[in-house]
């Protein structure tokens, strides 16, 4: 009799959502198998059920949701080196080298990334498969809620600001946006030594909470003097960076008149408009660019860990709210609509 476990299925050919009973899965060569304890639900997972964002890799006709995932070995397969022991505290890379474009072939960085929850089965399920090279261990003191969200929720604006934004220690930067990623852009900012660290976002709650995070200034983007206060606040300079983190045509156009000169936006939300600048002559004149981002490289993870095991990074108001894995349905309904303004909603297994 084979044994079966919940899983949030998506149906990728009607588009349907629901938490099913499937087998539970067997490790194979180079697999271990892990029991989750928790598993973040991201704005992602919110697109992908709705339709406006389309798994590009996958050859599945159904996929279960979750990449951000953290756990318990529970299980190993053959091929996996001695190190990995059941029982051991992990949590789950975001993805995975595609293993086959010209890139892995000389191991050079894959560019053609496989995307948990996406592109293969994730972690919103009792159990969760994964390649061994894409576990990283847990400190024993930091809770299976606060580290599911490190991968994406938090690696994805940290490798926004220190590899894609550059971030520079004493310079003023911008986070338009926040809800998941921008709550902890805007700590990473203080943190890589941004300053000011301005927060813009429509929503009073997450203004509040932006500045109670180490924001030094906190805007509302229908404040009709949104440059004028940011350009008091640095001098004059503008800003050094900024990050979108909403996917949102109107809010890039404002940060980019925000920017200095030579300053960097980096859009981090994802969204399928297309990217315009009003004013290019001034653009250009500024020498200003704006780069795109996407995810993180398993190093970025890696650095965060080691950030939150020496307490350096406080991960304790990461956690809105946890729910049970029956109830994911629910859990993106209360992301779609913003419900108490979450940073991120978990659901536990």
């Amino acid at each position: 009799m084979t044994a079966t476990m919940l899983a949030g299925r998506l149906d990728l050919r009607s588009g349907g959502f629901a938490v099913e009973e499937v087998p539970v899965p067997h490790p194979g060569p180079g697999q271990v198998r892990v029991k989750v304890k928790a598993a973040g639900i991201c704005l992602s997972d919110v697109h992908l059920i709705d339709g406006s964002l389309k798994p590009g890799r996958t050859t599945l006709d159904k996929v279960t949701l979750g990449h951000e995932t953290a756990g318990v070995v529970d299980a190993i397969g053959p091929d996996v080196p001695a190190g990995w022991t059941e029982g051991r505290r992990v949590l789950l890379q975001a993805g995975e080298r595609c293993g086959a474009c010209a890139d892995c072939v000389r191991f050079a960085p894959c560019r053609s990334v496989l995307t948990r929850g996406v592109d293969y089965d994730g972690g919103w399920a009792e159990f969760a498969l994964a390649s061994h090279h894409t576990l990283v261990v847990l400190p024993d003191d930091l809770p299976f809620e606060q580290a599911a969200v490190i991968p994406d929720a938090v690696s994805t604006p940290w490798a926004a600001i220190t590899a894609t934004g550059q971030v520079r220690p004493a310079r003023p930067a911008g986070v338009w946006g926040v809800g998941g990623l921008g709550a902890h852009a805007v700590q990473l900012l203080r943190l890589a030594g941004a300053a000011p660290v301005v927060a813009v976002d429509p929503l009073e709650a997450a203004r509040e909470r932006a500045l109670d995070l180490g924001a030094d200034l906190a805007l509302d983007p229908a404040d009709p003097d949104v440059r004028g206060r940011i350009l008091a606040a640095t001098s004059g300079a503008g800003l050094d960076l900024a990050l979108d983190t909403a996917g949102v045509p109107a809010v890039r156009e404002q940060a980019v008149r925000c920017l200095g000169h030579g300053g960097r936006l980096v859009v981090v939300g994802l969204g399928p408009a297309p990217l315009t600048v009003s004013d290019g002559i001034a653009f250009s004149y500024r020498e200003q660019r704006i780069l795109g981002h996407y995810g993180s490289a398993p190093a970025h993870v890696d650095e965060l860990v080691t950030l939150a095991r020496l307490h350096r990074l406080d991960l304790g108001r990461s956690v809105s709210a946890t729910l049970p894995l029956a109830e994911a349905a629910t859990g993106v309904e209360r992301l779609q609509k913003k419900e108490g303004n979450p940073v991120r909603l978990i659901l536990t297994p």
